[in-house]
């Protein structure tokens, strides 16, 4: 397989580059759109085929639903919101780029956002509780924030030998971590977003760049309002993520995750961060076993037309299990 690497873009360019392509693809005909579709079908090999499907599987585990008429939007029906608040502009996008590809009577069911709650039929949505996936089909959605790489020039023995945090801070157990750990010599954490917890006027830290980040060996990933963001960036760096199990996941496959193979896994408390950490910087080895399984889980997302071909399997399995695709 092919890898192609990660352009690299100044800030703010990954969104510019992303609004380009995929208006592109937005203004194309349907009709191109799905001959399109069954072509990247039709150039898969049988293990790539085999392995996609896997995937597709994974990510649509609904139940039959017979009731496709009950479902709000149809393929011919769905639009980018001109006239209306875009707060959900790349979700859109993102979920235009696959269901184009099919017929315009197909309908269907989704919901944009920072998805945690479960549903009673089949919803297109970004994430899920791990939990409970019933009725909750993952789709790559919100890519151009959640799925941006590395190219880390440094290798873990050239890293500080300290754990860095930089999040947007509301969440109780987001505002724990600083609470506990703010003025730890091996810590360099901090919250960037203002108008939060202003009795700790201390707790706001001035905004680090993936290319500062990178420079410590151990980058905490912890999740807010569902996943953690940094998770896949982290992941294909030379650094180590650290984070509690994950309760939620993404086109990521957050829950495929293995602990202190693919990440380090610490409490959900935070009470051993200190410890797992020394015990990597001990084990060098160690740490370094684990981020080469890590940038190995990464590559599967890499390949641009394999990654479209996973979603339109997905949107096959989500329409079959709608009483709307015959695979014959």
């Amino acid at each position: 397989m092919t890898i192609r690497q990660p352009i690299q873009l100044g800030k703010g360019w990954h969104k510019v580059w992303f609004y380009i392509r995929s208006f592109a693809v937005y203004y194309l005909p349907k009709s191109f759109r799905r001959a399109y579709g069954r072509r990247v079908l039709r150039s898969m090999t049988d293990t790539e085929r085999q392995e996609l499907q896997r995937r597709a599987d994974y990510y649509a585990k609904s139940p039959r639903y017979e009731h496709p008429e009950a479902l709000p939007v149809s393929v011919a029906s769905f639009r980018y919101p001109y006239r209306q608040k875009r707060k959900f502009g790349t979700y859109v996008l993102d979920l235009y780029r696959s269901i184009s590809c099919f017929p315009l009577s197909y309908r269907f069911a989704y919901l944009m956002g920072d998805v945690t709650e479960t549903f009673d039929r089949p919803t297109i949505v970004k994430s899920r509780p791990i939990a409970d996936v019933t009725n909750s089909v993952l789709l790559k959605l919100n890519s151009e924030r959640h799925f941006q790489w590395v190219n880390d020039r440094l290798s873990f023995a050239e890293k500080k030998d300290m754990i860095v945090s930089r999040n947007i801070v509301h969440q109780p157990h987001r505002a724990r971590l600083l609470e506990m750990f703010l003025d730890h010599p091996m810590c360099d954490f901090g919250m960037v977003n203002d108008n939060a917890f202003p009795e700790h006027p201390e707790w706001r830290k001035p905004y680090l760049t993936k290319e500062q980040q990178l420079q410590y060996k151990f980058i905490i990933c912890i999740e807010g309002n569902d996943v953690a963001t940094n998770l896949k960036w982290v992941m294909s760096s030379h650094s180590l993520a650290v984070m509690p199990k994950p309760k939620y996941e993404t086109w990521f496959m957050e829950g495929t995750l293995i602990p202190n193979y693919h990440y380090v896994e610490i409490r959900p408390d935070y009470s051993d961060l200190i410890e797992r950490v020394q015990y990597y910087i001990e084990h060098p080895e160690q740490a370094e076993a684990i981020i080469c399984h890590a940038n190995e889980y990464v590559r599967q997302f890499q390949n641009r037309r394999l990654e479209f071909a996973t979603e339109l399997m997905t949107m096959q399995n989500y329409f079959t299990q709608t009483n709307q695709y015959n695979c014959k």
